[in-house]
């Protein structure tokens, strides 16, 4: 079975939904490649969508490379090193012109961790959560706002009793969730966060197999998990004044997809539009939020089918800062970064980049 995604979405810059007025601020995607222990640059046309490597990339990184975070200022970016020889972050400043340089010595997560393999940082830019595989547990971090330095919040990591498959944040970053896998369906966990500190809340059966993607509405109301082992979508309310934090499953859920292996979604800036890449029906489907029930309905205004074509194995999404492309990376024998135009929900296919390795993240800055 092909890796799966790691990360679905992580976008820095203000996100003011679909727009077409001109710009010229850059933006710079980068993205892991594990087999060959680097992370590949691009800058991309704000106005076009179009990618062109920047000199000097791909960088050298950690040994096993699999996942980014960007901070929020733009100035710092992470990856996950779980390799033997590694098992640690790799910080890297980053230049105006988009370029990296990475800063040394990489921060371990020993003795306590092994294997990461997930990052988010929450959106104050405070601090780092990692999921270990192999330890199945997550350390957290502080970041240093004037060096993005990283230093291990006191007390242990928190124990999962699982293997991490995906985590997301909340908006307001009070919230912790993560997927794990079980004998019979998946669970998801979720935390309550409080400078740092992680304090179990509850666990929800979500009635699929291997919740791979999650995503979190721009509201922080609903949670979305991709059922990879079950070809279907969940959604759930997020608990606020009676229940804070604890996961609810709306009616009608969970959704059959009718396609095969949703591994990664993610939601438009606005929350009116979901998609969910297919690795095993090789396309991404698209779909409009009700925004009474918060259940996703196929987009039927452009394709009978709702879905739109991709190159084989589509493994992780990512949107530009604007909303106005979507980046979609492909794990398949074509494995690279599709890219797509966006309106009203519909995506046009413009250009596939090879990136010459199996890539396993990306993430999109805006400067």
């Amino acid at each position: 079975m092909l890796q799966k995604a790691l990360v679905l979405l992580l976008v820095v810059a203000s996100i003011a939904g679909f727009t077409s007025c001109g710009t010229t601020a850059n933006h710079y995607v980068y993205a892991t490649l594990p087999a060959a222990n680097q992370i590949i640059a691009y800058r991309e046309d704000p106005n076009s969508g179009v990618l062109t490597q920047i000199a000097g990339s791909p960088y050298t990184v950690g040994d096993g490379a699999v996942s980014l975070a960007l901070h929020p200022s733009g100035k710092f970016l992470y990856a996950a090193n779980p390799g033997q020889n590694e098992n640690d972050i790799s910080l890297f400043t980053i230049a105006s012109n988009g370029d990296l340089t990475e800063v040394f010595p990489r921060t371990s997560v020993a003795p306590n961790g092994s294997q990461p393999n997930l990052l988010r940082i929450d959106s104050a830019g405070a601090f780092l959560y990692v999921a270990n595989t192999n330890s199945q547990n997550i350390s957290v971090f502080s970041i240093a706002s004037s060096n993005g330095a990283l230093t291990p919040v006191a007390g242990p990591p928190v124990f999962l009793g699982a293997t991490p498959l995906n985590m997301q944040l909340t908006p307001s970053g009070n919230f912790l969730f993560v997927s794990i896998p079980s004998q019979t369906s998946g669970t998801i966990l979720s935390f309550s966060v409080n400078s740092g500190v992680l304090t179990l809340v509850s666990g929800i059966n979500a009635r699929g197999l291997n919740l791979d993607g999650l995503a979190i509405d721009p509201s922080g109301t609903y949670l979305y998990s991709a059922n990879f082992g079950s070809n279907s979508i969940s959604i759930f309310k997020i608990g606020t004044t009676t229940s804070p934090g604890a996961l609810t499953e709306v009616s009608g859920s969970p959704l059959t997809s009718g396609y095969t292996a949703p591994v990664a979604l993610i939601l438009d800036p606005k929350g009116q539009f979901l998609y969910v890449a297919n690795q095993g029906s090789n396309n991404v489907a698209a779909y409009s939020i009700n925004s009474t029930t918060a259940l996703p309905n196929i987009l039927t205004t452009s394709t009978t089918t709702g879905a739109f074509a991709t190159e084989t194995s589509p493994s992780f999404l990512v949107s530009d800062p604007s909303g106005k492309y979507l980046y979609v990376g492909n794990q398949g024998s074509s494995a690279g970064i599709q890219a797509f135009s966006v309106s009203s929900g519909n995506l046009t296919a413009f250009s596939t980049y090879g990136v010459g390795n199996t890539p396993s993240s990306i993430v999109v800055l805006g400067k």
